[in-house]
């Protein structure tokens, strides 16, 4: 086996690497052109939505006459739009909003003091004033008396049907 080293090397008796750097000019030239096809897309893309927006507007269907007050772009509301025009019932405008203030009236109720029916005298207590009464007076238990009467009338059916 032979070592073929002499094949492989360049014939400037320089070595097996390149001796020459790159050019600025080239690295120019590939962001300029880089540059022009990027600014190509761009262009192209914008005529490209352009082309479908001219195109869904033409296809869009007519507004309804009912409708008073409409907004020149329909695909586009202005803000306060819905507020000013649509009869009620609307649609949720403000969901967190809505749903903070529901939360914070259920907890007004449960933790504080008021009148569930004036009339007929029944309160609402908070619940934790409510735990403490439940462990002081302890749960209502019902009384060992006889038997009620239509306790005794089911007991002589089932006899009956046997």
């Amino acid at each position: 086996m032979s070592n073929d080293s002499s094949q492989h090397e360049n014939t400037n008796g320089h070595g097996s690497f390149e001796h020459q750097d790159l050019r600025p000019s080239g690295i120019l030239y590939f962001l300029l052109g880089l540059a022009v096809a990027t600014l190509f897309c761009i262009l192209a893309l914008k005529g490209f939505y352009a082309y479908l927006d001219h195109r869904e507007k033409t296809l869009e269907p007519p507004v309804s006459p009912l409708i008073t007050n409409i907004p020149g772009d329909s695909r586009h509301v202005a803000p306060g739009y819905p507020q000013s025009t649509f009869p009620n019932p609307k649609l949720e405008e403000d969901e967190r909003g809505q749903l903070s203030n529901i939360r914070m009236n259920e907890e007004k109720t449960l933790y504080s003091y008021g009148w569930v029916d004036e009339k007929a005298g029944t309160v609402r207590i908070p619940i934790e004033r409510a735990m403490d009464l439940l462990v002081q007076r302890g749960l209502p238990v019902r009384s060992q008396g006889p038997p009620s009467a239509a306790a005794a009338t089911t007991a002589t059916n089932k006899k009956g049907k046997k």
